[in-house]
């Protein structure tokens, strides 16, 4: 009992914890997305100025009224091979600048004015007429009628890339093409991760910190005052009467005072335990008085049912003391251990006794009748199944909490199926029998073999089981036949028991 206070105790502070990380946690992320965004905005914006400041300078190193020139004799032009060294100074002048180009923009695509070469690749010459990119779609009216357009991301084969575009424009204000500069931003990807990592190591000192005080914090004026009401409880819970007071009086002399809502538990705990030092022996004394009431009407049920059949004498207590010898065996070998539970042990002992409750419906000339039944005699009596399954069903309408008495139900309507299918009243086989009727068909059998009745002497108790041993697989489930067989010396006792206190002689072969 003690582990499990410790397990519930350590579910609290988990629970606590917990939510205090996530409540941490969430602020860490919001607080370090908003931060990150921050520097990415920053450094973008830079990188703009940067790209902005070099196509201005790239813009300002071409005559635009040579652009037409260039398009049409490429290096041959005047000027042409002074003004790409030009660029080439411009662009070279910072590390993070990766294309620089100049471009005339016609319906047909791009006309390259300058194309500067990259390590990784050579320009294209001029008058090349690159076409529209995806990228640039949006753009591209613009662009035609010669205004200016935002800055622009891509990320794509050629990296991250920020791309300012500045219109080179005539003595009339003509754009005659556009200055063009792709500024890397792959170094700032890298930066990003590197910012990213810091905060997070930052946020996970901060969070631990916070944690180890949390911690302190909900054990001192949270957890160790609970814990000492979980401890008395647990005495309390499970001592017997005599140590309540006992247990009470611990309770009383905890004295918690934290001036808070633990205070106010440990108060109406100690009031709850006052009610239920009280209430528990009243309780207790209700619920034995109602369990042997319960055991007394079903027997004086079965009792008053066997009294009319003169030919069963204590066949009810005999059953049930065989069902309770199988139930036994099975339950020390392990055999249906999945459905052999300590309630389904108690509750087919209980109601064992109900499982020819049927047969109050079955007239007495047919029941008592000292000679073999005709066969409309026998479909008669085999009604005493399917009438006991009904008397049952009503009984549990009206008393839904009697758990046992659906073993009961179970025991009087399918007690007579055979393993084999052969059985009545449904002809249920095999494992699709309940085990309880299972278990009531061979205790049913044996002492109907063993008993003496007006039209019959009793078998031999040897005999009667080799009986049982030969159905086996046919009539009865095999496993069963043989829990039977190895406590057959207990079977016998009882046989012989119950044959003493009638003056019947029960032999063995």
């Amino acid at each position: 009992m003690s582990e499990n206070i410790s397990k519930k105790n350590f579910s609290v502070r988990t629970k606590m914890l917990l939510l205090l990380l996530i409540a941490l946690s969430a602020f860490a992320v919001i607080a370090s997305a908003i931060s990150y965004n921050i520097y990415l905005d920053s450094s973008i914006e830079k990188h703009k100025q940067l790209a902005l400041g070099v196509a201005n300078l790239v813009a300002d190193s071409i005559d635009p009224d040579k652009v037409d020139e260039y398009l049409e004799k490429g290096y041959d032009a005047a000027g042409y091979n002074a003004t790409k060294m030009r660029l080439y100074k411009v662009r070279d002048s910072s590390p993070d600048i990766k294309y620089v180009y100049v471009y005339k923009i016609l319906e047909d695509g791009c006309h390259v004015v300058f194309d500067l070469d990259t390590p990784e690749m050579s320009g294209q010459d001029p008058g090349f007429v690159e076409e529209f990119s995806d990228t640039f779609e949006p753009f591209l009216p613009t662009l035609l009628s010669g205004g200016e357009i935002d800055p622009i991301i891509s990320d794509d084969s050629y990296g991250w890339l920020l791309t300012i575009y500045v219109p080179v424009k005539n003595f009339s204000g003509v754009t005659q093409c556009y200055a063009a500069v792709d500024v890397s931003m792959d170094e700032l990807r890298t930066q990003s991760r590197d910012y990213l990592k810091k905060l997070a190591g930052i946020f996970s000192i901060i969070l631990i910190m916070i944690l180890l005080g949390g911690f302190h914090f909900v054990n001192r004026n949270i957890l160790s005052p609970i814990n000492k009401i979980a401890h008395s409880a647990e005495d309390f819970a499970f001592k017997n009467e005599e140590t309540f007071e006992k247990n009470l009086e611990q309770i009383r002399n905890l004295d918690i005072r934290t001036g808070d809502e633990i205070e106010n538990l440990y108060l109406a705990f100690v009031k709850m335990t006052e009610d239920t030092v009280k209430y528990i022996d009243d309780v207790e004394k209700k619920n034995k008085t109602i369990s042997q009431m319960q055991d007394a009407l079903i027997i004086t049920l079965a009792d008053l049912v066997e009294s009319r059949d003169e030919n069963t004498g204590q066949h009810i207590k005999k059953t049930a003391e065989y069902v309770r010898i199988i139930l036994k065996e099975m339950k020390r070998k392990g055999v249906y251990s999945d459905q052999l539970t300590d309630k389904f042990i108690t509750d087919v002992y209980r109601s064992a006794p109900l499982h020819d409750i049927g047969k109050i419906a079955v007239p007495d000339s047919i029941l008592n009748k000292p000679g073999k039944l005709t066969k409309e005699e026998f479909d008669i009596m085999k009604t005493h199944t399917t009438a006991g399954g009904r008397i049952l069903s009503s009984i549990i309408e009206m008393v839904p909490d009697s758990h046992y008495l659906y073993e009961a139900k179970n025991l009087a309507t399918y007690h007579h199926e055979r393993w084999d299918g052969k059985g009545y009243p449904t002809g249920l086989s095999e494992e699709n029998i309940p085990l309880s009727a299972r278990i009531m068909a061979v205790a049913d059998v044996f002492d109907a073999l063993v008993s003496k009745r007006s039209y019959k002497e009793g078998f031999p108790l040897d005999k009667a089981m080799n009986i049982i041993l030969e159905e086996r697989g046919t009539h009865f489930d095999p496993k069963l036949v043989d829990i039977f067989l190895a406590a057959r010396e207990e079977v016998f006792e009882v046989a012989k028991k119950f044959s003493d206190t009638t003056n019947t002689t029960i032999s063995s072969e």
